[in-house]
């Protein structure tokens, strides 16, 4: 479902903005669409959150003593 919104952009981004879409062949919309697809997809889920929090505290952390069976097990 598509919603309509408002947004201030600075006028001179907003143009290299169009610029770049036009170089890629999208319309505006389109490449500003994309753009917060892909970044939004760098955003870690709960479930990666979790795990990037317990390997900072070092939680349930098992060295790997043989890289090759561990890339096997996975």
């Amino acid at each position: 479902m598509e919603v309509q919104t408002i947004l201030k952009i600075d006028k001179a981004l907003l143009e290299l903005i169009k610029e770049k879409a036009a170089s890629e062949k999208f319309s505006l919309n389109n490449f500003i669409e994309d753009i917060l697809y892909k970044e939004m997809e760098s955003i870690p889920n709960k479930e990666t959150e979790q795990a990037i929090l317990e390997a900072r505290e070092s939680k349930n952390l098992k060295p790997i003593e043989d890289l090759n069976q561990f890339l096997k097990n996975l």
